[in-house]
């Protein structure tokens, strides 16, 4: 095994500063702030480009802002009707017959009941505390494994399960910690879920069955056994979790576009029916004010685009991130840098 620095949260496992910057915007940044800094950006960007050109002379001649203000109103009546589909989607996964709803809750309480065969308790009801126990049950597991091991005359398994235990407990106790205090709906428990790259903590377990399976004695092959047992369930928890973030998600995303829809189809459609070449005569800091009022149109029948646009990048970018189950390791920056045997 190698001597680097574990890295142990999903960021520092990103290779480049630029990956870190870009994730960090990605997935961290509010939605609502990130569509205001991209709202202001498109505003200053039409405001500059209308004070760089002889804006009033071209309406009178061409006359494009009541074709760009018909055109918005038109797309902000069909993105109502995506909204809407989007909360058929959602609301799909609510709807269903006695049998099926049965079946949910079956499926369900027998995950809960081989969970808690495991945790030798009651699990907790709410999401991020379930995760929390799942986790802390792993460091358990890892260093029942360890004392099972210790004092064992092969000294490369001690060594290895040291290291391996070491770099797991240290990292369940970054994500415990983090998962504190934090309540289902917010994106740093799925954050924290993602940081604890469960998929290389199997493959390192398995590793170790597999080199050092015939010097294990029973006792010790049965300790890593349970923690490939608790390591296991965190899979299909965190897939779970992160599906009921989704719906949690697209809901907010519906219900934050209809209350930016309303107010951006009257904006953009008085701005087709009233906006004439005539009207704001003055100017303020040097720019038309027919500029800057074209310009704030624009933007606003921009909004409810920009704010879909944040919120599917953020669950697009999760979905990448967390394609497999299992462990299976898609990319290079999800795996360890401090576990590596030859």
């Amino acid at each position: 095994m190698g001597d680097d620095q574990p890295d142990y949260t999903m960021r520092e496992r990103v290779g480049s500063r630029w990956d870190k910057a870009r994730l960090q915007v990605l997935l961290n940044a509010n939605r609502m702030a990130l569509t205001g800094v991209v709202t202001v950006g498109m505003f200053v960007s039409f405001l500059l480009l209308g004070a760089a050109t002889p804006f009033r002379q071209y309406m009178l001649t061409m006359g494009p802002t009541r074709y760009m203000f018909q055109a918005l109103v038109g797309a902000l009546i069909t993105g109502v009707t995506l909204v809407v589909t989007i909360a058929q989607l959602v609301l799909s996964q609510e709807i269903g017959p006695l049998g099926g709803q049965r079946e949910r809750m079956s499926d369900a309480m027998s995950f809960r009941g081989d969970v808690e065969e495991s945790f030798g308790s009651i699990s907790p009801p709410e999401p991020e505390a379930f995760l929390q126990a799942l986790i802390a049950n792993s460091r358990e597991k890892a260093e029942a494994f360890r004392d099972a091991v210790d004092g064992t005359a092969n000294g490369d398994l001690q060594e290895d399960v040291d290291q391996f235990t070491d770099h797991l407990a240290d990292h369940a106790d970054i994500v415990v910690e983090k998962l504190d205090g934090k309540t289902f709906g917010e994106y740093a428990v799925v954050e924290a879920a993602l940081d604890y790259n469960y998929a290389e903590k199997i493959y390192q377990a398995r590793r170790v069955r597999d080199r050092y399976g015939d010097d294990l004695s029973e006792d010790e092959r049965r300790a890593l056994v349970d923690l490939l047992h608790v390591l296991s369930f965190f899979g299909p928890a965190r897939e779970y979790i992160k599906n009921l973030y989704f719906q949690w998600e697209l809901v907010d995303l519906s219900r934050n576009i209809i209350y930016t829809t309303i107010p951006a189809l009257v904006v953009t459609g008085s701005m087709a029916i009233y906006l004439s070449p005539s009207m704001f005569q003055g100017s303020t800091l040097g720019i038309s004010d027919l500029v800057w009022v074209t310009s704030a149109g624009v933007t606003a029948g921009f909004v409810p685009f920009v704010l879909l646009s944040t919120y599917i990048l953020r669950l697009a970018t999760i979905a990448k991130r967390t394609l497999a189950i299992g462990p299976f390791i898609l990319r290079d920056s999800e795996r360890s840098s401090d576990i590596e045997w030859e």
